[in-house]
C-alpha cells in the first residue's frame, strides 16, 4: 500500500502540474485597445494649433 501511495504523489503532481500549466498558457486580453485610444487622443491634441495666447 505505501508503494501506491508512493506512485499517486507524482501522478496527482504531474495533473495538477497540467492544469497549472494550461490554466497559464491560456490567451488573455489586455487593455491594448483603450491604451490606444489613449495614444491617439494624445496625438490628436498635440495637433492641435496653439491658441495664440504668449502665457509664460
Amino acid at each position: 500500500m505505501a508503494a501506491l501511495a508512493w506512485l499517486l504523489i507524482p501522478l496527482v503532481a504531474a495533473i495538477g502540474a497540467a492544469i497549472w500549466g494550461s490554466w497559464a498558457s491560456k490567451t488573455r486580453t489586455t487593455g491594448d485597445i483603450a491604451e490606444l485610444d489613449g495614444y491617439a487622443r494624445f496625438r490628436d491634441a498635440m495637433k492641435e494649433p496653439d491658441s495664440g495666447s504668449d502665457a509664460v
